[in-house]
């Protein structure tokens, strides 16, 4: 039986909601990375605008131009996930057309992070055909005109340098009724 003082689930919890929010805090402190993810939890409890919050990152993360250290690239990795991970766990429940076209931009932006970062250890092409895979999954209950999307996916198949779109055509083809 694990002591009182280890780090699990149960013991956290015995130390209540309140105790556990002001510990939230303190280890915020000069994280942003989680102070983004609270953010985004917050959000999708009390009914706030996930998507919103989720847009405003990405808007962010597009715009910078600056170089990402190869110390960096693991954190902006780590970032885009959660972004992902939002997406997929509080977008797509309930606006699947939202969570497409916030997934579609998260592969848009991926040329743009390539050319600023080494992503040699491929963390952020883990993220992006993760986001690849989410967006296929929820391609048919996105409701878009099957002439519509089948149009935008030749467009990306075809400014697919940094392979941000690789096997778009089956993911999304196979679930919005293109393909048998």
């Amino acid at each position: 039986m694990p002591s009182e003082t280890t780090l699990i689930a149960k013991n956290l919890a015995a130390l209540g909601a309140e105790r556990l929010a002001e510990l939230l805090l303190d280890v915020t402190v000069g994280d942003a990375a989680t102070k983004r993810r609270l953010r985004l939890e917050l959000a999708s409890r009390g009914g706030g605008d996930v998507a919103s919050e989720i847009r405003k990152r990405l808007v962010s993360i597009a715009k910078s131009r600056s170089f990402i250290d190869w110390r960096k690239v693991k954190e902006l990795a780590r970032d885009l996930e959660a972004q992902r991970e939002a997406i997929a766990a509080h977008v797509a429940a309930t606006s699947p057309q939202e969570a497409f076209d916030l997934l579609w931009r998260m592969l848009e932006m991926a040329p743009s992070i390539y050319e600023r970062c080494d992503d040699s250890n491929g963390a952020i092409g883990s993220v992006i055909a993760s986001a690849r895979g989410d967006l296929g999954a929820i391609a048919a209950e996105a409701g878009q005109p099957v002439s519509t999307l089948a149009d935008r996916v030749f467009a990306a198949v075809c400014a697919n340098d940094y392979g941000q779109f690789d096997h778009l055509i089956s993911l999304t083809a196979r679930r919005s009724g293109l393909m048998g």
